[in-house]
C-alpha cells in the first residue's frame, strides 16, 4: 500500500504526494495530510480483474472520480457503464456506487468527496487577478 507523505507546509498551504502513480496500490485518503477543509480527496488502484470489496453511498457527500490510467465498469444503483482513462464520474448522495478494473493493467483514480450543492461561487466568479513579484 502506498502512503501520503507530506512534503512541507506553510501558514496558507501544504503539500503531500503518494509518489509516483505508476506503481501505485491500495487507496490512501489525503484531507488530514494537506489540512483540507472542503472536501476529501483520495487516491485508489485496482489491479486487473478486481472490483472495490463494497458498495457505498453518502448521505450528504457527492463524489467525483477521474480515472488516470487503465478501464473497467463503474456502477450506479442498477445502472453499468464503461469507463477508462480520462472519465470523469459524478456520483449523486443517497446510492449505491462501485467500480471494477477490466483492463489488463491496473486502474488508477483519484476521488474527490464534497458536501453536494455546496459549491458557490468558482472559477472566474470567485477568482482576482492579483499583483505580486514573480519568484518562480
Amino acid at each position: 500500500m502506498s502512503e501520503i507523505k507530506t512534503l512541507n507546509s506553510g501558514k496558507k498551504f501544504a503539500h503531500a504526494s503518494v509518489g509516483s502513480l505508476h506503481g501505485f496500490e491500495g487507496k490512501q485518503f489525503v484531507k488530514d495530510a494537506i489540512g483540507a477543509t472542503s472536501c476529501e480527496i483520495s487516491f485508489g488502484s485496482l489491479p486487473a480483474g478486481a472490483a472495490v470489496p463494497f458498495f457505498h453511498s453518502h448521505k450528504m457527500n457527492e463524489e467525483n472520480y477521474i480515472i488516470l490510467s487503465g478501464a473497467g465498469q463503474f456502477q450506479v444503483d442498477d445502472e453499468v457503464f464503461d469507463i477508462a482513462e480520462g472519465s470523469v464520474i459524478r456520483v449523486s448522495t443517497n446510492c449505491d456506487r462501485n467500480l471494477k478494473c477490466t483492463s489488463a493493467e491496473p486502474m488508477t483514480y483519484i476521488c474527490i468527496q464534497a458536501k453536494a450543492d455546496s459549491l458557490g461561487d468558482y472559477t472566474m466568479t470567485d477568482a482576482e487577478i492579483t499583483e505580486r513579484e514573480n519568484l518562480l
